[in-house]
């Protein structure tokens, strides 16, 4: 097993940054809604959502000239827009223009006041087909499934446990090759948040933990390839890939969601929540 880094914590000032930085994210993603309809191109909702974030916000997108590793090529542009069996990571261009009955996720990251508010949600353009409706339900349900295991005292390994065991439950699958992360001034540190695994296995969380949670669920085998551009990740099958994601900071007594949506404000009221935790939202 891989040796873990020690996980940082954030103090008030940076929980309060993480706040901000988190409010302005979550705007991104309902800012651009309007705009996501058949005939655009992936480039197009890149380049409202830059101006948008740049122009509007004031704050900068993290994803854009961000490497991951040394020598790796740097990602050309601001947003991801991943369609139909694009796992993530896909680069928005002129050429892929949305059709009726794609799903798309887009996955927004910013940076104010250096910290960082990553989200994603999907999309899913005019009528799509039935299978596309459900994984992209159950997608949005592992995500709340995991989110809701989050509160100070549990191990990291319940978030994967619950995600992996409702996906598979509806005989889709998880992938593997990618997780969640811990988030703050730095875009990707510690803890990785595995979204598969076992109960009680793992790190413990504690107050002050900024980390995502955002699974990846496909339609078909949970095997993925890279193409040769380096970033975009693609179901091995060809099949319908799904991925919703929220920055989620570990609080005193439960865990509040730093990227929640003003759509998503009914489910706090309705959602599981992990014994003797509580669920909030950033005000």
């Amino acid at each position: 097993m891989r040796h873990q880094r020690t996980t940082p914590t954030l103090d008030a000032g940076e929980i309060d940054k993480m706040r901000s930085v988190g409010r302005l994210a979550a705007s991104v993603l309902e800012m651009i809604g309007e705009h996501v309809q058949p005939g655009a191109t992936t480039e197009d909702l890149d380049r409202i959502c830059h101006e948008y974030i740049v122009g509007e916000l004031g704050c900068v997108p993290a994803p854009l000239n961000y490497s991951a590793s040394a020598g790796q090529t740097p990602f050309p542009k601001s947003i991801c827009t991943s369609v139909n069996h694009v796992v993530c990571h896909g680069i928005p261009t002129t050429k892929k223009v949305l059709r009726n009955g794609d799903a798309m996720n887009i996955d927004v990251t910013i940076i104010k006041d250096g910290y960082h508010g990553d989200t994603s949600k999907m999309f899913l353009i005019g009528k799509p087909n039935v299978l596309a409706r459900r994984l992209s339900a159950v997608t949005q349900e592992c995500l709340y499934r995991g989110i809701a295991e989050v509160r100070p005292g549990a191990h990291i390994g319940n978030i994967g446990h619950a995600i992996q065991r409702h996906a598979e439950s509806h005989r889709f699958s998880v992938v593997r090759e990618f997780c969640g992360h811990g988030i703050g001034a730095k875009f990707h540190d510690e803890p990785q948040i595995l979204h598969y695994g076992k109960r009680n296995d793992g790190i413990v969380l504690k107050p002050g933990m900024a980390f995502t949670i955002e699974p990846m669920i496909n339609a078909g085998k949970r095997h993925v390839k890279i193409l040769p551009d380096e970033w975009t990740v693609v179901t091995k099958d060809h099949k319908l890939s799904a991925q919703w994601e929220h920055t989620l900071l570990v609080t005193e007594d439960g865990v509040e969601v730093l990227t929640l949506r003003e759509e998503e404000l009914g489910w706090l009221e309705q959602a599981p929540t992990a014994t003797n935790a509580s669920l909030a939202v950033s005000a």
